[in-house]
């Protein structure tokens, strides 16, 4: 029975990932001296690269291969740490992301950019000439072997059912130098009651090598729990034969013949198994594609979520027991119960949603690089300060809300940051700084991104609007309210066009995407100070705290995010403008009255503006009123979506289902209030038809 070693590259793909991270994390802060650092991504490159080698990605393993020499020598004390270096390496980091998504979607990769990098790399080396001649370089490496390393390799019994095979960390130690070794088979037990998963050898071996004890033990450091392992130093022997150690009731074995018919199972030697084919990387490339989704959970969260699913149990049994015989004696047993059963199942689902959250981090990580990038093609000196990573957000949100933040930040350091000579003209430090920072607010997340640059010119902005006719030349508008303009389509006031930004495509999507998500983005800048741009979210998208009313014989809900306030309507506020739309005065704002029963066509007996009730949301900046027969309970509901399950429905975002059973509709704040404004202006075109026929007759 051989081990289908193709189950283990999703875990594979996952792991060169976040090997990738910390590579490109360590590189971006790399100074000279920082050892324990190269050796941090010395580490990632060399298990990325022994884990391809596995799995057989040759094009990755022989490209990490250059990378990971490199990386030897700076740690080595071979090569100072530089610039250059760390960008090629930046660079390379690029490459090998290329070829694990091309490994993990089964598609092709961009072989001019890995070819390119992999020449920039060689002539980096020194080397020369084609990876094909290194064979020479390995002669020569072991001729110049001044160490001999006796290993005790005795692996658990159960190392073969983890997918790891011994044959893979000799082969790994031939590449160190001259490795011999013998095999102890004193716990082998008879044919019969061979275990075929289990691992029942183990090894003395023997390696001569100018590689250190670390070297060797990296090699190890994939199956350092589930093994013994000593390692001991001697100088090497003047004499190239090599002699293997000497073990009791070992039978010595040259690396190339380990094999033994009856261990071949356990160790998963033969062919078929140490070689995943092409059939089973098609189907663990497909499994891969399919478990992109997943999300690692920690103990603690599953920990509680088992505690509670058995106080459910507990409250359940009671609940069935009293079912069973049950009498009016036993109500107040019932009541308590149920109340227990409520409890259970809010904190089961609070628990659940905790599942779905993750540390905002995942989202910032990419942003040290991108700032890094930025900054050499700008020519600018930026540092990026980055606080509230811990921050949790539901997945969902955070895999959404990538895009709109990339753009913000390209725009903070393109905008925003002055170059240098303009910043220290102004007293300024030359170096700008931008700034990430994630808090909880409420039942939401806010996301701010701030820079210390030159600030939002607001004449520039007004007079950018007035002339692409946006607003009217005796507007009078807000600071809030002319920051909004930026958000409209192909609205830009850059002077000229770069391949950062500038071309008016962005900030529109920006905010369409954030709106997406039941979220909203506010602009505050002071000139010359700098600006900050902050983005409100739901923490999830899955659950939604929402305000019930009723208009007629339906339910609704209206997103408690977007409630401005809820008023009794009082008429002498009331006036009435052309297009048959009602405006309410509220304070120093006009706005608009929408009844929602003459929008879905409802019956209800409540069709008088006088002492109707309201309830003013805002979106977009802009608020309306939605005159509602009644207000009902606030209250958490599960969101389902219309589109997935019916057809999308202009108005309404989702639908839930109450706890009587009956489904009621989530309203879209932001869609509604854009069917308003469309009736009214449709109203308002028929009444001039009306009024030019009239005055034609």
């Amino acid at each position: 029975m051989s081990v289908d070693l193709s189950q283990f590259i999703p875990s594979f793909l996952e792991e060169s990932f976040e090997g990738l991270e910390i590579m490109e994390s360590g590189l971006l802060n790399l100074k000279p001296g920082d050892n324990e650092v190269i050796h941090s991504i010395f580490r990632a490159a060399h298990s990325i690269k022994g884990g391809a080698g596995t799995f057989g990605f040759e094009n990755v393993t022989d490209f990490t291969h250059l990378v990971e020499t490199l990386l030897d020598e700076m740690r080595d004390g071979r090569r100072e740490i530089t610039k250059e270096d760390t960008e090629i390496l930046l660079e390379s980091v690029d490459c090998m992301r290329l070829l694990i998504e091309a490994a993990r979607d089964g598609e092709d990769y961009d072989s001019e950019k890995i070819e390119s990098t992999s020449k920039r790399l060689t002539i980096t080396l020194g080397e020369g000439c084609a990876r094909d001649e290194s064979s020479e370089s390995e002669q020569a490496q072991q001729a110049s072997h001044n160490a001999q390393y006796h290993i005790n390799f005795v692996p658990e019994h159960c190392l073969a059912k983890t997918g790891n095979d011994p044959l893979f960390l000799f082969n790994a130690l031939t590449e160190l130098g001259n490795l011999s070794l013998a095999a102890n088979t004193s716990e082998l037990p008879a044919l019969t009651d061979i275990d075929p998963q289990e691992l029942y050898l183990s090894w003395q071996l023997t390696l001569e090598t100018d590689a250190s004890e670390d070297d060797i033990k990296e090699i190890f450091e994939w199956v350092e729990d589930e093994c013994l392992l000593e390692i001991t130093q001697q100088a090497a022997p003047n004499t190239n034969t090599n002699t293997p150690a000497e073990a009791n009731s070992t039978d010595e074995l040259p690396v190339e013949t380990t094999k033994q018919p009856e261990q071949q199972a356990a160790v998963d030697k033969d062919d078929a198994s140490t070689n995943v084919s092409e059939q089973d990387k098609a189907k663990a490339k497909s499994k891969a594609k399919s478990d992109v989704g997943s999300i690692r959970v920690g103990v603690d969260k599953v920990d509680s979520l088992i505690n509670l699913v058995g106080e459910l149990v507990i409250t359940q049994s009671m609940l069935s027991e009293l079912g069973s015989d049950f009498h009016m004696s036993k109500i107040e047993k019932l009541t308590s119960g149920l109340e227990q059963l409520l409890q259970n199942t809010k904190e089961l689902q609070e628990s659940v949603m905790r599942i779905r959250m993750l540390s905002i981090s995942f989202a910032f990580n990419r942003f040290p690089r991108l700032v890094h990038d930025l900054s050499i093609k700008t020519g600018k000196e930026v540092e990026l300060v980055i606080k509230g990573e811990q921050t949790e957000l539901d997945k969902t949100v955070m895999e959404q809300i990538g895009d709109p933040l990339v753009h913000l930040v390209r725009n903070a350091v393109d905008h925003g940051i002055e170059p240098a000579e303009v910043r220290i003209a102004a007293g300024k430090k030359q170096q700008g700084t931008i700034s990430l920072d994630a808090y909880h607010q409420g039942g939401n997340i806010v996301i701010e991104i701030s820079d210390d640059g030159g600030g939002i010119d607001r004449n520039a902005v007004f007079n950018k609007a007035l002339e692409k006719g946006l607003v009217e030349s005796n507007a009078s508008l807000s600071d809030s309210q002319v920051y909004d303009l930026l958000f409209e389509p192909g609205f830009s006031t850059a002077s000229e066009v770069t391949d950062i930004s500038g071309r008016g495509v962005g900030m529109d999507v920006v905010k369409r995407n954030i709106q997406a998500l039941g979220g909203r983005i506010q602009v505050e800048s002071t000139k010359g100070q700098g600006s900050t741009f902050k983005v409100n979210l739901p923490l999830t998208l899955a659950i939604l705290d929402g305000q019930l009313v009723k208009v007629g014989s339906e339910t609704y809900i209206i997103p408690l995010i977007s409630i401005v306030e809820s008023l009794q309507i009082d008429k002498e506020l009331l006036n009435r403008v052309s297009g048959d739309m009602v405006l309410y005065r509220l304070r120093d704002d006009n706005v608009p009255i929408l009844p929602i029963y003459q929008l879905f066509n409802l019956e209800t007996d409540f069709t008088e503006l006088d002492n109707a009730l309201l309830v003013v949301v805002e979106a977009d900046g802009q608020k309306v009123g939605l005159m509602v027969d009644d207000l009902l309970a606030q209250q958490q509901v599960v969101i389902k979506s219309l589109k997935d399950n019916y057809q999308q429905v202009a108005g309404v975002s989702g639908a839930t289902i109450l706890g009587d059973g009956s489904v009621a509709m989530i309203l879209d704040i932001p869609g509604m209030i854009q069917m308003a404004l469309n009736n009214a202006q449709h109203a308002q075109t028929l009444q001039t038809k009306a009024s030019y026929g009239e005055l034609m007759s």
